[in-house]
């Protein structure tokens, strides 16, 4: 999964630690690589889970907010769209998939005896051996990838090596990828010296995943890297890419069309089955919003009163905003339930 973070990378920060926390809750072993934040703190700070009675009563608080919201909304609407279907608010228990996790509580150090995680501290690596290139990547790459290596090999998690052990999958996070932390200078030069470094290391590292049990989250501060050529090859190497817009600092941030949401989320590629190629979703529709204790992925859909209030010349950019959402907002009323953790 490639993960374009938000300007600030506060909420791709959270996919990111939800992507582990669902590997601690599931059992499965933990490599943690990062050039800025040491992977034990990351570790510490993973969302706690919500389990059976718990998750359902988690849930309620936020579902009876919601409810409220929308009695308010029902007095705005017209009498006729009353009765049209509309879009779920919550998730049902018979859809339940995976776990659902609280923000407001940080997992138990219970959870982690029962698991093995492996981290990777780029400052670290670098003061503890020289320099080294190799493979057309640089240092920190090289020394990332053998770490991967070392971890797949030794601790059985190779595919094509029969296991004398119980089978289980490995979970691999890396954080902003390409940033300058990383010895890169995609992000500062429109022509960096190593153009070719970051697309190397993904090609082996894709190699590595193909023929592994393991699966990788990758987030990367795609609005630093000045050569889109550079993004364009990284999507090709990616089976999932999905990119988070934060409204932090913008226009959309007191664009009414926008009040309920905290950002949009951006599907560029998603992996098909049984195809030479990967498709690309034309979904325009999808926004999210940090709740007091979960983080959710809805339909985005027009509020129900664009204000009276509103001057004419904030109806005409209201407007051409509106027009990005035609193709998702004829499909609102058919019940699709939001993604949430």
């Amino acid at each position: 999964v490639f993960t374009e973070e938000d300007k600030y990378a506060l909420y791709s920060n959270l996919l990111f630690k939800y992507f582990l926390a669902e590997g601690v809750v599931c059992g499965h072993d933990l490599f943690v690589a990062s050039a800025k934040v040491h992977p034990d703190n990351i570790l510490k700070e993973l969302p706690a889970p919500l389990l059976d009675d718990t998750h359902r009563n988690e849930l309620g608080e936020e579902t009876t907010a919601v409810k409220a919201e929308d009695f308010q909304d029902s007095m705005k609407i017209a009498w006729r769209y009353q009765n049209l279907p509309k879009m779920e608010a919550s998730p049902t228990t018979s859809t339940k998939f995976g776990h659902y996790y609280d923000l407001s509580k940080t997992m138990s150090p219970e959870l982690f005896q029962s698991i093995k995680w492996h981290s990777f501290y780029l400052p670290e690596e670098l003061s503890s051996q020289p320099k080294m290139k190799t493979w057309n990547m640089s240092s920190a790459y090289a020394r990332l990838l053998q770490s991967i290596q070392r971890i797949i090999y030794q601790e059985g998690f190779d595919g094509s090596d029969p296991q004398k052990k119980q089978k289980n999958i490995l979970r691999i996070g890396i954080q902003s990828l390409g940033s300058m932390l990383w010895g890169d200078d995609i992000c500062s030069s429109d022509t960096p010296e190593d153009m070719h470094s970051l697309t190397t290391f993904l090609y082996v590292l894709r190699g590595l995943l193909r023929k592994s049990l393991s699966a990788c989250i990758i987030t990367v501060p795609a609005h630093l890297i000045q050569n889109k050529a550079i993004m364009e090859r990284v999507t090709n190497l990616s089976d999932i890419v999905v990119g988070l817009e934060s409204f932090i600092g913008s226009e959309r941030e007191t664009n009414p069309l926008y009040k309920d949401y905290h950002g949009l989320v951006h599907v560029h590629q998603i992996p098909q089955l049984n195809s030479l190629i990967c498709d690309v979703s034309d979904t325009k529709d999808l926004a999210f919003r940090l709740k007091r204790k979960l983080f959710t992925i809805e339909r985005l859909h027009l509020p129900p009163d664009l204000s009276d209030t509103v001057s004419r010349a904030s109806k005409q950019d209201l407007a051409e905003s509106a027009k990005l959402l035609s193709s998702g907002c004829g499909a609102m009323a058919i019940g699709k339930k939001h993604l949430d953790f």
